[in-house]
């Protein structure tokens, strides 16, 4: 079993490794600025590093194909936690999206977004070679649509938007006519508009008039972006240094350790951290196109499609967001930000990659570039 990981991808496990140390330094930095003399902030997330670590192996040894016989179950299980939540969740900073378990709070949002994964990976590789019909985009949107709406309901506008592109981003890489490209653009068009106008709560309301204009409320929904577009620029080429950032040590940035972990980087390591840290999401980006250019059939390759999409989009808008590009929406950092949930599944997200990697021969390769 272990004889698998001779093809284990070490330059995608060190790559993951050096961003979540650089994660855990800029927490590090934050916790000397507040309250929290034990770091427990810095504990937690270091135990859920060893963890996640322990998983990537885990998983990587395991036979990830298991995955798409289970798929049903799979996709069971996240919507009976997306339904839970919303009587049984805690409710934390105006969303009930969290299982309170003793000292840790479990978002299961997250545990969703590999649910779609698997279930979309495992749909469009079943048509990747017939006609991708009409029926069959109904079919695939109700489900992806069910457990949007049920994020949308806790309400998790961030989240809800990841299920979204992750959903759409593969359609795009299936088997889809033109047409229903269209009819989709479309939806999303209507979508919008009835989201706007009933689904969307004040708040959120506010937070995209706000990102539209900043200055119409400085102090109050408008405030974060500011204050992150600040940390961002002052940070300069070398930074202020470790445990020096103004913004994050003074407070003046809310969220330092989950939302806004990018402006703490930017501020106290600068251009040149800022720079590292693209540099290894490039590195990962690199090696999981060549373990998909690698897959040796329709669902690996949809699998590991499905993880550079998820990890690209939250990165995106995480960085937008702190650049006051994208409304803020609570989405973390992958790998960077303070948070058990988004660490641990974005390091299974990367076993499955390993995994798909470790069962791959060169044989098959060969076979599939044929």
């Amino acid at each position: 079993m272990f004889s698998r990981l001779k093809n284990f991808d070490w330059i995608l496990f060190f790559a993951v490794l050096f961003l979540c140390a650089m994660g855990l330094a800029a927490i590090y930095s934050v916790a000397l600025s507040q309250q929290d003399t034990e770091f427990f902030n810095f504990k937690k997330q270091l135990a859920s590093l060893v963890v996640g670590i322990i998983l990537i192996f885990a998983i990587a040894i395991s036979n990830y194909r298991l995955l798409k016989n289970y798929r049903r179950l799979i996709y069971l299980v996240g919507l009976i936690l997306l339904v839970g939540v919303l009587f049984f969740g805690q409710t934390i900073r105006g969303t009930t999206g969290w299982y309170s378990l003793g000292p840790i709070n479990f978002q299961p949002v997250e545990l969703a977004k590999i649910c779609l994964l698997v279930l979309m990976a495992s749909y469009l590789s079943e048509r990747s070679g017939v006609h991708f019909r009409f029926r069959h985009l109904v079919s695939i949107s109700f489900l992806g649509g069910i457990y949007v709406i049920l994020v949308m309901l806790q309400p998790d506008l961030g989240s809800a938007m990841i299920l979204f592109f992750l959903w759409l981003a593969l359609l795009f890489f299936g088997n889809v006519q033109k047409k229903y490209i269209v009819l989709i653009l479309l939806a999303l068009i209507l979508f919008a508009v009835i989201g706007w106008s009933f689904a969307l709560q004040d708040y959120q309301r506010e937070r995209v008039l706000t990102f539209l204009d900043p200055g119409r409320d400085p102090l109050g929904q408008g405030y974060n972006v500011t204050q992150a577009v600040i940390a961002v620029g002052s940070g300069g080429l070398f930074g202020r240094g470790l445990g020096f950032g103004s913004q994050s040590q003074l407070k003046f940035l809310p969220e330092s350790q989950t939302d806004f972990i990018f402006a703490v980087i930017a501020e106290e390591l600068g251009l040149v951290g800022i720079a590292l840290m693209m540099a290894l999401f490039a590195i990962i980006f690199w090696r999981l196109v060549k373990i998909a250019t690698r897959a040796g059939d329709d669902f690996s390759l949809f699998l590991v499609l499905g993880v550079t999409v998820f990890i690209f989009i939250q990165i995106g808008i995480n960085i937008a967001m702190n650049l006051g590009w994208f409304p803020v929406t609570g989405i973390t950092l992958p790998f960077l930000s303070y948070g058990a949930s988004s660490l641990l599944i974005f390091l299974m997200l990367v076993g499955i990659a390993e995994s798909v990697a470790a069962h791959e021969t060169p044989a098959v390769s060969q076979i599939r570039k044929k």
